[in-house]
């Protein structure tokens, strides 16, 4: 599989942990957010959104990152992301929801880009106040379900990782990189730690990409 993505973007980050961990063997073409890249017309053929990750397998195109977790956990059953029972199921898509859903739409770069450029909002308001908001709002309804639910393990559903935690960690990566408080969420960041000394994790974070 040929993934197209870009090593600070936390969709694409998912992808990679995903990929590693069903043991699919992947190649790697970055595509710069910062530099524009996803705007070439080259690449925009293959994904006419612009966004990142698209994900091509054989002569299929595969795009949103969500969808392309689901394409992978059907094709490759194994090691599985979701439990086999709806009730749980239906917990671990909710709780990845919040991240996927309720976080990571409203700090995404592009629209980071457009508050600080085309509304003219100052840059502290948006890297500050606005991202560390949305942050702690997810974050505080995470901390919540996993810390009081006796199906959260050593990781977000049990003890083996899954969907869940294929969101929460390159969340929490960002939420360092805006030097957000995250002492508040001692369940979140221990699953956090135990998802990271595995390799599927730990060779998927941006600063072992290449580029």
């Amino acid at each position: 599989m040929k993934l197209y993505g870009f090593s600070r973007s936390s969709a694409a980050f998912r992808v990679r942990i995903a990929l590693n961990l069903k043991g699919i063997a992947w190649e790697h073409v970055n595509i710069s957010l910062p530099n524009g890249d996803q705007f070439d017309d080259g690449y925009r053929k293959l994904n006419p959104q612009g966004r990142v990750p698209t994900l091509i397998d054989g002569d299929k195109i595969l795009y949103q990152s969500m969808a392309i977790l689901e394409y992978l956990e059907e094709t490759q059953p194994k090691p599985a992301f979701l439990p086999s029972d709806p009730l749980g199921r239906a917990r671990v898509r909710g709780l990845a929801d919040i991240i996927a859903c309720d976080i990571h739409p409203l700090n995404n770069l592009a629209i980071l880009k457009f508050l600080g450029g085309e509304m003219g909002v100052d840059k502290d308001a948006v890297d500050v106040t606005w991202y560390q908001h949305w942050i702690y709002e997810g974050f505080n309804a995470l901390e919540a379900h996993l810390a009081n639910d006796s199906d959260t393990g050593t990781f977000a559903h049990g003890d083996t990782p899954g969907l869940v935690d294929i969101c929460i960690v390159p969340q929490v990566f960002n939420a360092e990189r805006y030097e957000c408080d995250l002492s508040a969420y001692p369940r979140l960041i221990s699953i956090f730690a135990e998802c990271m000394k595995l390799d599927a994790f730990d060779s998927a974070q941006p600063s072992k990409q290449p580029n």
